[in-house]
């Protein structure tokens, strides 16, 4: 299993959790996956698509990641939304 780490507010949509171990052969499967564990993050990560949103970056291993990106069980995925403000 992939190990997902999640920061603020995403964390607090999956219980407070901020790492996950989640099954899936590539980032997409992976965030579907979290989707269903959590459905609180539904719709925050993924669009209506099935797309990575605008606003938010998925890393893998440190390199940007996209929904097609293969993930392993050894791989690190950080899912970190855009901070904004003015």
């Amino acid at each position: 299993m992939a190990l997902v780490r999640l920061r603020a507010p995403l964390s607090e949509l999956a219980g407070g959790r901020r790492e996950l171990e989640l099954e899936g052969a590539t980032v997409a499967d992976v965030l579907r996956a979290l989707e269903r564990e959590h459905p609180d993050t539904q719709g925050w990560i993924l669009d209506e698509r099935g797309r990575i949103r605008e606003h938010v970056n998925v890393f893998v291993n440190k390199e940007y990641g996209r929904e097609d990106t293969v993930v392993t069980d050894a791989d690190r995925l950080h899912v970190i939304p855009a901070i904004s403000g003015g």
